[in-house]
């Protein structure tokens, strides 16, 4: 198992607070503040990593692939925060 480093976890940090502010900033209805846009990126990573594979597609292991797909899946965690909320 790989051991977590503080680079490690600083570029965590970094790659899910982009994905989460832009996330916030596309998805109306859920504002998260900045500590919870960093946790929603972060869970978005897996999320977005998750659904990548299944449709077995690849942005490479890159910064800009890890936020693209830190994004993708921030998003779809907003959307379904939002539809939650509404229901």
């Amino acid at each position: 198992m790989a051991e977590i480093t503080l680079q490690t976890l600083l570029i965590w940090i970094i790659v899910g607070g982009i994905a989460g502010l832009l996330a916030d900033a596309v998805v109306g209805g859920v504002r998260v503040g900045i500590v919870g846009a960093v946790i929603v990126g972060i869970i978005g990573a897996f999320i977005g990593g998750w659904v990548f594979s299944l449709l077995n597609i690849s942005l490479g292991a890159g910064l800009i692939g890890s936020i693209i797909t830190a994004f993708i899946g921030a998003v779809i965690l907003l959307l379904v925060l939002r539809g939650l909320r509404r229901a």
